[in-house]
C-alpha cells in the first residue's frame, strides 16, 4: 500500500528546482560560468509546467472518481 498518492506536479517542480540548484552549484564550484539571470526562466517555466501538470492530474482524477461513483462495483452490498 502507498503511503500517499503520487503527485506528478510536485515531481516536476522538484526536478526543475533541483536542476536550478545544480546549475548554481556548478557555477559556485567553478565548473562552468552561469549568468545570474539564466535560471529565472528555468524556474518560472518549470513552476508553470508543474502547475499545468497538477491541474491536468486533478482533472483526470476528478473524472475517474466521478466515473467510479456512477458505476456500482460488483462487491457493493446494496446491489
Amino acid at each position: 500500500m502507498l503511503r500517499h498518492e503520487f503527485q506528478p506536479g510536485r515531481l516536476v517542480a522538484g526536478t526543475v528546482l533541483t536542476l536550478a540548484g545544480i546549475i548554481y552549484a556548478g557555477d559556485a564550484g567553478g565548473a562552468w560560468e552561469t549568468p545570474w539571470f539564466a535560471v529565472i526562466p528555468l524556474v518560472v517555466g518549470g513552476l508553470c509546467l508543474a502547475g499545468a501538470v497538477a491541474l491536468l492530474t486533478r482533472g483526470i482524477r476528478r473524472r475517474r472518481g466521478s466515473a467510479r461513483l456512477a458505476d456500482p462495483t460488483p462487491t457493493d452490498p446494496q446491489h
